[in-house]
């Protein structure tokens, strides 16, 4: 078997091509959130549950705090940057008065509603 130096770049490109063609194969995938996009309209679905608490198309607070442009916010209300991770894990776990959606929704129905919570 021969040893084969290659520059950073020939690395890179060999390594590339590695992974998407272990990618084709499915014996990896992406993480997580790089492969969830979810479906907006099904997210437009899934928030009819949360609107008993949140409104979509306002930032003041009903029960929980409206979410109007929730991913272009500096801050959520824990303080919390808004990004996806930070918001899954909202709606998984819940809190300050929030149930946890983790066992109540299943994964592609969080994933939905995300993709809708983007859009607002």
């Amino acid at each position: 078997m021969a040893i084969v130096k290659l520059d950073s770049m020939k690395k890179s490109v060999v390594l590339s091509i590695g992974a998407t063609s272990l990618m084709a194969l499915g014996l990896i995938s992406l993480p997580s959130s790089a492969a969830q996009n979810g479906n907006v309209e099904k997210g437009k679905e899934v928030f009819e549950q949360c609107s008993v608490c949140h409104t979509p198309d306002s930032e003041e607070k009903k029960m929980g705090p409206g979410l109007k442009g929730l991913f272009k916010r500096a801050k959520m209300q824990n303080g919390k940057e808004p990004s996806e991770a930070n918001v899954r894990a909202l709606i998984n776990n819940g809190g300050n008065g929030m149930p946890a959606y983790e066992e109540l929704l299943s994964k592609e129905e969080r994933d939905d509603l995300i993709a809708y919570l983007k859009t607002l």
